[in-house]
This record gives structure tokens, sequence and C-alpha cells, in this order.
């Protein structure tokens, strides 16, 4: 794969705010974070995030007495948990449901926009979305100021991998630029924390490659290679001739070398050394093998792993959208026959795989998107009740947790009969963002700006205890 500035530094140039994390600052200080565990903290966690806003009301929170403007046709199926039922079309999940926490009460109170970027920054970062996403839409491009992702947040408080970066992100950037989505860069925080990014191919889904990552046969480096890298950090360091932070890109570049030079690096990265019975219970598919790599990387004990779902543009006309989760029209065939039957496969072969191996307990596992679906079908842009899609709805959605101290075979959180809003214990993404740190043992969130004055990276939301 040629070397592609965007694919090794984040394309936001957002690193250089020079804010510095708390580690250093006292125990106790600020956040109104739990401080003890009924469990030890989880050592990695893998956020599974479906680009596009997953339909709540036809996977995890069916309203099956729904009125039939807004129900689904698909089934409720009983599962391996008491009491919780999934869509029919999630056979292999249902049956490890009792691993499963299913929170069905998240919105965003009407602080989002309803556009993809604001979603996206705030279910990464836990931040309600400044003015800016209201006056730029998805043209809001992200910004050294942001705050940062949660898996930053996470790798930064962490002692340093001794070959493999702390945050790892695959198999892609979303989304294609110019549009790249805020919230999944480190912002604040800096260069130092920035997601390390590797892409996957739809073709050939168990490789996966990034621009410092690409080794000859023999196990060596190109010496093109890493001239076409440095190339890349000399390219930046030029874009940011004006920031006075430029000693993180010479950091930034010696960690490069070193992975370069990293035979475990390599060796974790192998997802195609897995046996082909494991593969295939993935799924060969490139959310399949993102997942596959996920646990790789958890057994390497890296501390954060994001797979963005890789959208399938050859659905892009079927379902009226960009491939992925964002059903504008013909949601429930998309959903039976692409993305669910996918979905399944990978992702109850996931924390099967995790509870096999004794990993589960010590690995959080959420899976996130950046909005709900509208429960009423029909959205007026792909032939309104005819067209059979469902439009973006922030106002209410689901997500999974599994592992990590979570005790599964719960639900937290009901909505009203139409799926719409939440009607028992609502929730902001700020409240799963701190669920996240709790569950990573992370209590402490202060930080020191550039004016050396103490504030803390997540004041809102408080963590689901109760979960544990």
């Amino acid at each position: 794969m040629a070397l592609k500035r965007r694919s090794f530094l984040v394309a936001s140039t957002a690193g250089f705010a020079g804010y510095h994390f708390g580690r250093g600052l006292a125990a106790g200080a600020p956040a109104g974070l739990p401080t003890a565990r009924s469990s030890k903290p989880a050592k990695s966690t893998i956020l599974f995030f479906l680009c596009g806003g997953a339909s709540q009301v036809d996977t995890w929170d069916m309203k099956p007495d729904a009125p039939s403007a807004y129900r689904t046709p698909f089934r409720p199926i009983a599962t391996s948990a008491d009491g919780i039922q999934l869509c029919e079309h999630l056979p292999m999940t249902a049956k490890i449901a009792h691993h499963l926490a299913i929170v069905r009460s998240v919105t965003d109170g009407g602080q989002a926009t309803g556009d993809h970027h604001a979603g996206y920054y705030y279910n990464l970062t836990g931040h309600v979305p400044d003015q800016t996403f209201r006056t730029q839409g998805n043209d809001r491009k992200p910004q050294g100021t942001d705050w940062p992702f949660m898996g930053s947040v996470v790798g930064s408080r962490r002692d340093p991998h001794p070959s493999l970066p702390q945050v790892i992100t695959l198999p892609h950037m979303p989304s294609k630029l110019p549009f790249t989505r805020p919230g999944q860069f480190a912002g604040k925080l800096g260069l130092d924390h920035e997601p390390f990014y590797l892409n996957g191919d739809r073709d050939q889904p168990t490789t996966f490659q990034a621009p410092s990552l690409s080794l000859s046969t023999d196990g060596k480096v190109r010496l093109d290679e890493r001239r076409a890298l440095l190339e890349t950090l000399n390219d930046t360091r030029r874009d940011f001739d004006k920031i006075a932070a430029m000693g993180q890109i010479d950091s930034l570049q010696e960690k490069a070398f070193s992975l370069l030079a990293s035979a475990s690096t390599a060796s974790a990265f192998d997802v195609a050394s897995e046996p082909l019975a494991l593969r295939e219970r993935y799924g060969q598919t490139i959310n399949g093998m993102s997942l596959l790599m996920a646990r790789r990387l958890v057994e390497a004990e890296v501390p954060f792993i994001t797979v963005f779902w890789k959208e399938d543009p050859a659905l892009n006309s079927k379902c009226k959208s960009a491939g992925g989760w964002d059903t504008h029209g013909n949601n429930f065939a998309c959903l039976k026959e692409d993305l669910l039957p996918e979905f399944d496969r990978a992702y109850s072969a996931l924390i099967e795989d995790l509870a096999n191996r004794g990993l589960l307990e010590d690995t959080l596992v959420l899976v996130s998107s950046e909005m709900g679906r509208k429960p009423l079908i029909g959205d007026r842009r792909s032939g309104g009740v005819e067209g059979a899609g469902r439009d973006h709805w922030t106002a209410c959605m689901s997500m999974l947790f599994a592992g990590g101290g979570v005790q599964g075979g719960q639900v937290y959180g009901s909505t009203d009969r139409y799926g719409e809003y939440p009607d028992e214990k609502p929730l902001s993404p700020s409240d799963i963002t701190r669920t996240v740190y709790h569950a990573m043992g992370i209590n402490n969130l202060a930080a020191i700006d550039r004016e050396g004055r103490p504030f803390n990276l997540l004041d809102e939301g408080r963590p689901l205890v109760e979960l544990f």
C-alpha cells in the first residue's frame, strides 16, 4: 500500500494544543468518579462503532406492539439471558446475550444537531458538540482545541506499551476527506496520544497495513518506505511551522521508526496466522477480520482498540446511504440481508472468543454509534413510507456493554412504546464515556492547560456503576 499522509498522521492536524494530562496530579483530584470497583479494572477496551447510526428498534430494543407505522417486520426471539429478546436476524448474538448489558435509554437531550459529525463527537468524547457544529454541520473539521477521544484519554493514563501504540484504530479513519469526523482524535491532549490507524482492505480482509508498518518479505524495513515516512513527517512539520510544539513531531518520528523495527509489532498485526476455522467463525469480511485483529491486540495488551464499521459502497444505492448503518432507504432489506448477518457473526464471535480465552473479564467491549434511527418509518429523502427507510434519530439510541467487569444478562433503562424517547433512566453519551473510564479504573481526569491552570477532561455524566 502506498504511503499516504492521512493514513499515518491524523488528518485533522489537531494535536498541538499543548495541554498536559494530569498523571502527576494528586490521586484525589476532582471528577466525582467512584474510586472503588467490585472487580479489578479492565486491561483493554474494544469500541465497535457502527458508522452511520444503527436502528435500535430493529435490533436490541424492539417494539412488536407498536403501531404499524413504526413497527419493524422483524420478530423478536428469546436469548440466553432470561427475559431479554433480540431481533430474529441476530441468532448468534442471542446465544451470547448472557454476557451483554443492553443500555436502551441513551439520548442527546437535544444537545446534538442530528448530523453525523456532531454524533461522532458527542459519542466518542462524551462532550456536547459546541456551536460550531450547528453552524458548520458536516463541514465542521476536527480542531486542535477539540475535547479528546475517549481512547486517547485511556491511552494517556496507562503506562506506555513496550512495543505497540496505546490506542489503535482500524480498519479506516471515518469519513472520506474532506468530511473527516471530529471526535476520533486526541485534540487537546496532543499528538503523543493520537490513535494509530491501521488500514484494512475489503478485497483482502486479512491484510492490515499502516505506512509505518510496511515490511519487506525478509522482515526488514525498505529504505524507500523510511524515506517516505520521513517525507510525511517533514510535510507535517511544514504545515505546523508556526506552532511552537514541534518537538512532538520528533517524538512521533522516533516512535514510528521504533515500530518499524519491532518484530513484535509485525506479529501482533498478522491476523492471517489465525486458524481458518476461527477466521470463518468471525466471517472473513473486513469488519469480521477487524474484530479478530482487535482480539489479537487485546492479547498484546493494547489498552484501547477501536473498530469503525467499514461501509460497503455496493450498498450505497440500495440503502440510500454510504453503505453502512445510515439506512435512509430500504432499511429492512439492508439490515436483514447485509448489515445484521455480518454484525451478528463477527460480534458474537468476538465475545465468544474472548470468553473462551479467559480475556472477557479483563476486556470491556462497547458497541456504539453516532445516533439511532427514527422509529416512524419513511424518510422523505428516499421516497417516504414507500422507501421504507429510517431517518436520523438522536433522541434515543441503544448501546451494548460486555466484559470488563460488567454483569451480563441485564437491560438498563427503557423507552416508550414507539422506541422514540427514554422512558426510564435516561442517559447521555457523557454517562457512557464515564462508564468506560470507570471500567478501565480511570478515576482522575485532571489536566493542565497551556497557562498552567488545572481543568477536568470530562465534568459531565456519571459512570453506570449499577452495571458492574
